[in-house]
């Protein structure tokens, strides 16, 4: 006779990722309150990586939406198609997150149309309900859902500012670059390169992030930084790196690229 052992399933791994705050201990919190969460900070910053983490951590699946300025009410709730059979109905992301009690994470909300963030006000208040009109029905929330959003509040205009009465029904984690000794712990731990080259790289992005104030639209993020050092483990020349992983995607402008070339030049050398 052939024994055989019961394993318990594996757990996904979770994702690495460096607390600068209270941001773990506040989401556990929210989650078990029941309570949507607004993450807000500049690009790079973690904070996609943070909704990973945690998705992992609470152990619900997680989907996620990169909003634009084409994202419709249908493409979050869901639509019908038309197949062999006849029509038949497709759900969306958020009303999968809803069903399945997971986490539904809207990267960049401000980009997405006015009139769709109107269907997160029943989902991000006391009811917690999803009305699918075109199925003639109402989902409830189970406790597990969450529903995060999240938006650079640095790189937005009048026309995409996030409304006060959206902004108001969600629990606030404010993001920000990490200090060096902490980013530089960050880009060790993503990448293994050697901590002297880690070290100017991580000088390099804080300093490109002051010139950032003046004469960029954004800084480059801690992302920026872990992207460069992984092209070098793979063995690309450190500069050529900068330029192409960094450099050339904080700017278009053929002058600025030159002249922040001279700064990647200064602080990593020949």
């Amino acid at each position: 006779m052939t024994l055989l052992s019961l394993h318990k399933p594996q757990l996904p791994e979770i994702p690495s990722y460096v607390a600068i705050d209270q941001e773990v201990e506040v989401f556990q919190m929210a989650w078990r309150a029941r309570l949507p969460v607004l993450l807000k900070g500049p690009t790079g910053c973690g904070k996609t990586r943070f909704v990973e983490h945690m998705a992992a951590r609470l152990q619900r699946p997680l989907f996620t939406v990169s909003c634009h300025d084409d994202l419709s009410a249908a493409d979050l709730i869901g639509r019908h198609l038309i197949g062999a059979d006849g029509t038949y109905w497709v759900d969306g992301p958020l009303t999968q997150a809803v069903r399945q009690g997971g986490i539904c994470y809207l990267d960049e909300i401000v980009e997405a149309r006015k009139d769709t963030t109107v269907v997160l006000h029943s989902l991000s208040d006391d009811r917690r309900i999803l009305p699918i009109d075109r199925l003639g029905v109402v989902l409830e929330a189970p406790a597990e859902f969450m529903l995060v959003v999240s938006y650079n509040p640095g790189y937005q205009h009048l026309m995409k500012a996030l409304k006060p009465s959206t902004r108001q029904r969600f629990v606030s984690l404010a993001f920000d670059f990490p200090d060096a000794a902490l980013e530089l712990q960050i880009v060790l731990g993503e990448t293994g390169i050697a901590p002297a080259l880690a070290k100017q790289l991580v000088t390099l992005a804080r300093a490109l992030r002051q010139t950032a104030d003046h004469d960029l639209e954004e800084a480059p993020g801690t992302r920026l930084i872990v992207d460069v050092a992984r092209l070098i483990a793979q063995g690309c020349e450190p500069q050529l790196a900068c330029r192409v992983a960094m450099i050339e995607c904080v700017t278009d402008d053929p002058e600025m690229v030159r002249a922040l070339m001279q700064v990647v030049q200064a602080i990593l050398g020949d």
